[in-house]
């Protein structure tokens, strides 16, 4: 497993322009000379901009034309986010569901076809379900561990292979450069939310996947305080990208854009106390007696383990436990006993997060069976000996509550 501070972790080795990660994050996009030294680029709010003259009006020729399209407080941040994905270039979303609907509706349409992982993020599940379906597009849903197998399930109109490593809540890692060797193949796009690892800890793009996608709000920003989605694109992807956001009318305010923008500048210190406080943590509750086994790609004992050993160079603060069999209200009095995690849908702020899931009833390639309660966590980050002395009490708790 190579340095997580090195832009140099792909299938070839490369080192892009020979920076570190850490210095792409704080240097990239920044210009002081530009804004009078200032070290960070100002909050441009604007609509109209104004053109010097007749000839370029009508020829459209200026750095910035509408601030729908952008101006300097979003090239700032465009520029730093292509630079950490290496790609071609990268487009802005109000959030992280709009990053992944504007890239599928960008590379499927009436009559197509896509493969969807079915440990995909829900909210993704349901637009292919929903709004996909009704424009035409048909899904097929697919193991996480097919690997190369899903060239069993192309047809001749599929247009794109849709992943997520590790999977959404039950945590299946994906072998990424074998589905991409069957898709590149047969001239198949491919697109990855990779919100749980950033390009940090995964670079698609190093591995051939055509489109990146990351839930800006999680770790980009990293203060839980602003919703925004990225889409980093190669290729011919990136043109189609660009033009269904165009048609789409969408935009990013200039405040939320400065938020993140702040947050990326410290994203690789926050990551490396996720990681370690994730992992720290992790292995805590493997050892509980009321912890059945613990889902997270970065533990030896993990069945995706080899797989993220191999292609990822670190992990973030995100993972599930399954508990032993316990009643729902022994459960319920687990959750309401916490004090330090709190109960919320997001993750990749600050702050540590629980909340219970369960995938059975929307799976349909694979079936969800375990043993006991499921319970995904966020490791924010607060001291790990004040978490344990939390998660300590609520399972006190819940054992009180059990034993009736």
């Amino acid at each position: 497993m190579s340095d997580a501070s090195r832009d140099d972790h792909g299938p070839d080795g490369a080192s892009g322009e020979g920076r570190g990660t850490a210095t792409k994050i704080v240097h990239a996009g920044r210009d002081p000379r530009r804004f009078d030294g200032f070290v960070n680029t100002p909050v441009v709010r604007g609509s109209t901009v104004l053109y010097p003259n007749y000839d370029d009006l009508i020829h459209h020729r200026a750095r910035y034309t509408y601030g729908r399209h952008g101006n300097p407080t979003s090239e700032s941040l465009q520029v730093a986010l292509t630079a950490l994905e290496g790609g071609d270039g990268v487009v802005l979303t109000p959030s992280g569901l709009s990053a992944v609907t504007t890239a599928l509706l960008a590379v499927a349409g009436s009559g197509d076809h896509v493969l969807v992982v079915d440990s995909v993020y829900r909210p993704t599940r349901n637009f292919c379900d929903g709004l996909f379906a009704r424009l035409g597009v048909e899904t097929t849903y697919y193991d996480p561990l097919i690997g190369a197998g899903i060239a069993a399930l192309i047809r001749p109109n599929t247009k794109a292979i849709f992943l997520e490593a590790p999977g959404s809540q039950s945590f299946e890692m994906q072998d990424v450069p074998a589905i991409v060797a069957v898709a590149k193949a047969r001239g198949i796009t491919t697109l990855i939310d990779n919100t749980w690892a950033t390009p940090v800890f995964f670079k698609p793009h190093a591995f051939g996947v055509d489109i990146s996608i990351q839930s800006g709000t999680k770790y980009i920003c990293g203060h839980a305080d602003v919703s925004i989605g990225t889409i980093s694109a190669i290729g011919s992807a990136l043109g189609k990208v660009r033009s269904t956001y165009s048609a789409l009318g969408m935009t990013v305010g200039p405040d939320d854009i400065a938020l993140a923008a702040r947050g990326l500048r410290t994203l690789a210190v926050r990551l490396a106390h996720h990681q370690k406080a994730g992992l720290e943590m992790a292995e805590w509750l493997a050892a509980r007696p009321e912890v059945s086994r613990v889902l997270h790609p970065a533990l030896p004992s993990d069945p995706g383990h080899a797989i993220w050993k191999r292609d990822f160079c670190g992990a973030s603060g995100l993972f599930s436990l399954i508990l032993k069999p316990v009643p729902e209200k022994a459960v319920a009095a687990f959750f309401d006993a916490l004090t330090l995690f709190g109960m919320g849908y997001s993750w990749g702020g600050y702050e540590s997060l629980a909340i219970p899931f369960d995938c059975k009833d929307y799976r349909t390639a694979t079936r969800w069976e375990v043993e006991g309660p499921a319970v995904r966590v966020h490791i924010g980050l607060e001291d790990t000996a004040d978490l344990k002395a939390d998660l300590d009490q609520a399972f006190a708790r819940m054992r009180e509550v059990a034993a009736g």
